[in-house]
């Protein structure tokens, strides 16, 4: 009955994590239509002259593409691969421009750097395009921001505030100091390079400045202001940028936009790498181990907690990841585990639970909210982990030290009726059936016995009930 319970229990918890992962997945991977300029009306003129001279049929150009892409996530190794991936795409096929519409608050270092070294490398002209109304590019969007061969903003967004994320541990003073000139000059080189504001870009940087759209426009952060995809397109039309293979005056007139859509890999991948998944995934795959560990040859319970403790790490190595959160957490666990077996009146209990807790407030060691893991997930996370461990490894000891009801085992300890005397041999009537029995000591017919073990169909009797 435990097993079926523990296996019931996993299978259920799984189901509702790995169903709501493929349903935020699947139901964002919609196709996109592509957008096509109608057929031109052909005039008389033009039919006649096709039926009486074919061969003069020229085929129609084809029409010129802007691509477009939507980032509203913070900078991660996925996301820096996706648009890194469409960068290459877009390219392949000759557009004439690349559009990243970017709303972020920020993410990690190093995947903003890939993403600004291939943007700089790029064929194809890049226009970032903060949006939509209300959105930013916080931290590591000011990086890409600044990277695009021109930078275009909507009404009601803002951009700043690019202090460098560690990615693990905490720096001390010189380190600090040195990460922060570093990327102050990183800053103020790609403004420089693109022809922008480089003493903001520092300043950006260095004191965490920030910008509204007309702010950032007469700052000359970003080249103009645009309502919406359409008016940007039109806007860009005419231009001449600096790409990698020299000038490149971008042609839009005509174009036809279209959205190069994430595709279910990478918000699969995006989705297990928010860091509230990760951590409901860790603690999903400890408790599938321990399952299948309290439960040898279940199978369920370790396969499913396997994948779950895998795919957590590897949501787990794209987050700026705090060991002592991790080995804390684990610490918490096994007190848990212990609770059950040693009478501590609580203690282990409290203390695996204060651990718990603070491993997961610590886990992730990053100053931008888009990658902490929320009190809503780590309250419940915690408190049920707790009374989980507990009540489930309490409840095994119990079952564990309770006297067999069947068997050999089951009739030690029970009271019979000596029916003769007994010393080298008699007998006795128990449950109904009469036993032989000997006992070390004389027993009186009429006694009352205690059974202290059975060798074969033999019993060893004490007097006394």
């Amino acid at each position: 009955m435990r097993k079926k319970l523990s296996r019931a229990t996993l299978f259920l918890s799984l189901l509702l994590v790995l169903s709501g992962l493929a349903g935020l997945a699947v139901s964002a991977d919609k196709p996109k239509s592509k957008k096509s300029a109608p057929p031109a009306a052909a005039s008389p003129d033009m039919k006649k002259s096709k039926t009486s001279d074919p061969s003069k049929t020229a085929p129609a150009p084809a029409a010129k593409k802007v691509y477009l892409i939507k980032i509203d996530a913070p900078i991660t190794p996925v996301v820096a691969e996706y648009i890194i991936k469409s960068i290459d795409k877009a390219s392949d096929r000759k557009a004439e421009a690349l559009i990243i519409q970017l709303n972020t608050p920020g993410g990690l270092l190093e995947s903003t750097t890939d993403i600004v070294m291939r943007m700089i490398a790029s064929e194809v002209p890049i226009v970032v395009y903060v949006a939509p109304s209300g959105g930013r590019a916080a931290s590591a969007g000011v990086f890409i921001t600044m990277a695009a061969n021109l930078a275009v903003m909507a009404p009601t967004t803002h951009i700043g505030a690019a202090s460098p994320i560690q990615l693990e541990g905490k720096m001390d003073e010189t380190m600090q100091r040195k990460a922060m000139n570093d990327t102050a000059a990183w800053a103020r080189g790609i403004a420089e390079k693109r022809g922008r504001n480089a003493g903001w870009a520092e300043d950006a940087v260095r004191k965490a400045v920030s910008a509204t759209e007309t702010e950032a426009l007469k700052l000359k952060v970003i080249d103009f202001i645009a309502p919406d995809v359409k008016a940007l397109v039109r806007e860009i039309d005419g231009r001449t940028v600096d790409v990698v293979m020299g000038k490149k005056t971008i042609h839009t007139a005509d174009a036809v936009v279209e959205e190069l859509p994430m595709g279910f890999r990478y918000k699969l991948l995006g989705i297990i790498s928010n860091p509230n998944i990760a951590y409901i995934l860790m603690i999903l795959g400890f408790y599938g181990l321990y399952f299948e560990l309290s439960n040898p040859g279940a199978i369920f319970p370790g396969v499913a907690g396997a994948i779950c403790l895998i795919l957590a790490f590897y949501a787990l190595q794209t987050l700026p990841i705090n060991y002592a959160g991790l080995m804390l957490i684990i610490l918490g666990i096994a007190l848990f585990i212990a609770e059950a077996f040693i009478t501590s009146h609580g203690v282990l209990g409290i203390g695996g639970t204060i651990a718990m807790l603070l491993g997961s407030v610590m886990l992730i060691d990053s100053s931008s909210p888009a990658l902490q893991i929320s009190w809503a997930v780590i309250i419940p996370a915690v408190a049920l982990s707790a009374l989980l461990f507990i009540i489930t490894v309490s409840v095994a000891v119990k079952v564990y030290r309770e006297k067999a009801d069947t068997g050999k085992e089951g009739l030690i300890g029970m009271q019979a009726l000596a029916k003769t005397d007994i010393l080298a041999d008699g007998q006795v009537f128990m449950r109904g059936e009469y036993w032989s029995a000997w006992s070390d000591e004389p027993i009186s017919k009429g006694d009352k016995v205690t059974i202290i073990s059975v060798e074969g169909l033999k019993l060893k009797v004490k007097k006394g009930g």
